[in-house]
């Protein structure tokens, strides 16, 4: 997975898209608490963790449009592609949920809404999937490192922009 956006050559997108989808985990899991009979306060925070999932996961899409802008037309490139639109499409979903409880007084989640909810992590699953297969490809397309040492000091992280190709 050849990667614009890196720190100490690593590709970021892949770290930035754990951060949505833990937090959609997480609003998910809010939300059955409040939907089996927990506090109404769970309904709540399912609501804004979700937005703070959708928050991330715009930052995440970012990157990976970045990361698209000169990719090869290979299979790699394809399967960039479809991580991207499986991951937009699972935010998508968890965005339309957002837009019909934000109306709502105490932004609670429904039966309806946690189905939905737990469809769209299905689709996140299928996102991770291709995901760990990129992962994959990037870590068989890189030179032997071998060590630790490689990988250089981490307080000391960079965040490198590498030029398109020519």
């Amino acid at each position: 997975m050849e990667s614009r956006l890196r720190v100490h050559g690593h590709p970021i997108q892949p770290m930035l898209v754990t951060f949505p989808f833990g937090l959609f985990v997480s609003a998910t899991i809010f939300d059955l608490a409040d939907v089996v009979g927990g506090p109404a306060f769970l309904g709540e925070v399912g609501y804004w963790t979700a937005v703070a999932a959708l928050v991330a996961a715009a930052l995440s899409t970012v990157a990976g449009m970045v990361d698209l802008w000169d990719a090869a037309g290979d299979r790699t490139r394809r399967t960039k592609i479809t991580f991207n639109l499986v991951n937009a499409a699972m935010a998508g979903m968890f965005l339309l949920i957002c837009l019909v409880r934000a109306n709502s007084p105490q932004r609670g989640a429904i039966g309806v809404m946690l189905a939905a909810e737990l469809v769209a992590l299905g689709l996140g699953g299928v996102g991770v999937w291709l995901g760990a297969r990129l992962m994959r490809q990037f870590e068989a397309g890189r030179a032997e490192g071998g060590d630790l040492d490689a990988l250089g000091e981490v307080a000391g992280a960079t965040v490198e922009i590498v030029p398109p190709r020519a």
